[in-house]
């Protein structure tokens, strides 16, 4: 007997570090709900990130180009799809800056591949339906570090460190923040943003677009910064920073952004942006002493051991000097904040890299590509 779920939602890159996360939010808390998680695994996408649900019934996994616009169509038709939820992307501004013709497809070309199939399936009929598309702050550009010494803050959430809560400016990026993208990466993205909305405008199809921070947390891609360093001090290898460390980011634990984006989906105003924040600014170079304090410190190296792995290299090219999101709508209308204080996501991210060092050394080693063929061949 077939199984009646209440709605069928495509999940794109579901398999990366912050779509599985959702992934697994929604399969877990909504057994009514059918999840197809959609991802074409390139470098960053990885299938043993979801070894703990992979068997639930309310799980499906399907290998495929966002921009293959028959292979989507067959998917949405397969799955009758009335929801979706794009987060498929080439999202690393290194990458983007070598290789800008494949962020401009993957995130441009594949966005809109999605929204002309959502468009043409659902055919005016968007009664209970959803095109939700997840972005980032850097769509917005930089933002002054009018006060590079750090002055308090206009808020405070759970979020917010304990020991470190500063602003290094007045201002912060808000919905109605004037798009300024500056590397590849954010202009693909920024273009995709528009595109979505567009659709909307054009053809009324039901969008919702979430720009967010800077993410931390398990399973993400080691190139990042924060995995990056952890696996580097392990391994006392070189900590490689840009320029002097002076960059300023906004961070959020992935988990919470994954309970942003589950109440964004049921409860936000369709055509409408919100901005997912963690309130919570670090000078890259304070936010890597951190990270050493806490490894040596799990480690069981003598404390500020691995400072000495500290390693200046040139900045990159364009980059932003500052990020900080205000994410006051959503907490005002929707009731969202994050629930960690950094400190302690923090220190669940580092225990769990070091907890799990088999799956960073299968990610380095290439071995999490042949678990896909293992657990998918023939099925």
């Amino acid at each position: 007997m077939a199984v009646s779920f209440k709605k069928s939602i495509l999940v794109t890159g579901g398999a990366g570090f912050i779509g599985s996360h959702v992934v697994r939010l929604f399969v877990n808390k909504y057994p009514e709900y059918r999840i197809v998680n959609l991802d074409k695994l390139t470098y960053a996408g990885n299938l043993a990130n979801l070894k703990d649900i992979e068997s639930a019934p309310n799980y499906l996994f399907e290998k495929a180009d966002i921009c293959d616009f028959e292979t989507i169509q067959s998917i949405f038709k397969k799955y009758e799809i009335d929801n979706v939820i794009h987060l498929a992307a080439e999202s690393h501004v290194d990458r983007s800056i070598r290789d800008p013709f494949t962020f401009a497809k993957t995130n441009v070309l594949g966005t809109l591949t999605l929204l002309q199939v959502a468009k043409e399936f659902w055919n005016g009929d968007f009664e209970g339906k959803r095109f939700y598309h997840i972005s980032t702050d850097e769509v917005y550009g930089a933002l002054q570090m009018t006060h590079p010494e750090g002055i308090e803050p206009p808020f405070t959430t759970t979020a917010s460190s304990g020991e470190h809560h500063l602003a290094y400016g007045e201002g912060f990026f808000y919905e109605t923040t004037k798009y300024d993208p500056h590397s590849p990466y954010s202009a693909s993205k920024a273009s995709s943003d528009h595109f979505v909305r567009a659709y909307h405008d054009t053809y009324g199809l039901p969008t919702i677009v979430t720009n967010c921070s800077n993410n931390y947390g398990p399973y993400q891609f080691p190139e990042k910064l924060i995995p990056l360093f952890i696996n580097n001090i392990r391994q006392g290898k070189p900590l490689p920073v840009y320029g002097k460390g002076e960059n300023v980011r906004d961070w959020l634990y992935v988990v919470d952004h994954a309970r942003a984006i589950d109440v964004i989906f049921h409860n936000g105003k369709i055509n409408d942006t919100y901005n997912i924040g963690g309130f919570n600014e670090w000078k890259n170079i304070d936010l890597i002493k951190v990270i050493i304090k806490t490894v040596d410190r799990l480690l069981g190296n003598p404390e500020s051991t691995s400072e000495k792995l500290i390693t200046y290299v040139t900045d990159r090219a364009g980059h932003d000097l500052r990020y900080a999101i205000d994410s006051t709508k959503l907490k005002n209308e929707l009731g969202w904040e994050p629930s960690l204080q950094f400190e302690e996501g923090i220190e669940k991210t580092v225990r769990w890299y070091l907890d799990n060092q088999e799956w960073m050394d299968n990610i380095l080693s290439g071995d999490y590509e042949k678990y896909y063929e293992e657990m998918y061949k023939g099925r």
